[in-house]
């Protein structure tokens, strides 16, 4: 079996950044990513128009040219695709990781996946959090009308549909849902929305409420999910509604199954950090080091792509110190 110098767990925009200073570093290396090229942005909203600017979100000094000064789902795919292509990055896809363990007698990981194994004197792990949505824990969650993901305003038209969540995507999801014709009621865990919601949603969404156009429903969880109602539970005690769709908009958080597979040592604290050295990106595992967004644990709102762009430089700097010349 060929020993690999790297290998990089995630195959979205931070396992892409580490594949770029692999690559140039001349490493050995390849990506192995669950689903889509860049599948987390897949999953975005159809229409969803980014927060940050093109030039914060390059990666491996490759200029992202889009229409407008903030791009577009579909420009951040195309671009991600073109940077995959351009530099020929080693990707497999549809391949999940399941596990991870030494190999006795040397200094090697073995990765096992759905369809092969692997093996590394490294190991990144770039897995994202936005793959895994916080569930709601309910009778009926895994209905087909229940979902964590939002797509596209139109399958709701007409439809009586309960977006659950208080954050920016709630928030959005409730607008426009309620735009294009949907009946729209909130079940807000909270007494109020969250108040750093954007500035251009929220006297948005507080005037729909306001004026009666959107229910909400403060102070309000949901107990159960049926196929043509949802049982919710507010400060008078349990109510009824009738209900279409569920759109459970209550964020995401890492892959901790994932990691634990990983045998990767999370805090026990709320946050649930990975642990790891917030210099050089090592964990304690070694030759093991994490990149991107999961680094933050449940902090889902402290690190993005912008932000993490220099995990890649930094760890492959780490490998090559430890290593030294590529294999």
């Amino acid at each position: 079996m060929t020993a690999y110098d790297l290998i990089i767990i995630g195959g979205g925009p931070s396992g892409l950044n580490v594949g770029l200073a692999a690559e140039k570093a001349g490493l050995n290396f390849i990506i192995l990513e669950k689903g889509v090229l860049v599948n987390s942005i897949y999953h975005f909203p159809t229409n969803m128009t980014f927060f940050s600017t093109s030039k914060n979100l390059e990666i491996g000094n490759t200029p992202f040219i889009s229409h407008t000064d903030k791009p577009t789902r579909k420009e951040a795919l195309e671009y991600y695709r073109r940077l995959q292509q351009a530099y020929n990055l080693k990707i497999k896809l549809y391949e999940p990781v399941q596990r991870m363990q030494v190999v006795e007698g040397v200094d090697l990981y073995e990765i096992q996946t759905t369809k092969g194994c692997y093996q590394s004197r490294s190991v990144v792990v770039a897995t994202g959090f936005y793959d895994t949505p916080r569930m709601l824990g309910v009778p009926g969650e895994d209905l087909p009308k229940v979902k964590h993901y939002y797509d596209d305003a139109h399958p709701y038209v007409g439809q009586k549909v309960l977006v659950v969540g208080a954050a920016n995507s709630a928030c959005d999801v409730a607008l426009e849902t309620y735009q294009k014709g949907a009946d729209v009621i909130m079940a807000v865990r909270e007494h109020e929305l969250y108040p750093k919601v954007k500035y251009w949603i929220k006297p948005n969404i507080e005037n729909r409420i306001k004026e009666g156009s959107i229910t909400a429903n403060f102070n309000t969880v949901v107990k159960a999910i049926y196929p043509d109602r949802v049982e919710l539970k507010g400060p008078d005690g349990v109510f009824t509604v009738e209900n279409d769709f569920v759109l459970a908009m209550t964020g995401y958080e890492p892959n901790y199954e994932l990691l634990h597979a990983l045998k990767l040592p999370i805090s026990e604290d709320e946050l649930a950090l990975p642990i790891h050295d917030p210099v050089t990106l090592a964990t304690p595992l070694p030759n093991v080091y994490l990149a991107g967004v999961v680094c933050a644990g449940r902090q889902t709102s402290k690190l993005f792509i912008e932000n993490t762009r220099d995990h890649g430089e930094i760890i492959v700097q780490q490998i090559l110190a430890t290593h030294g010349a590529p294999v």
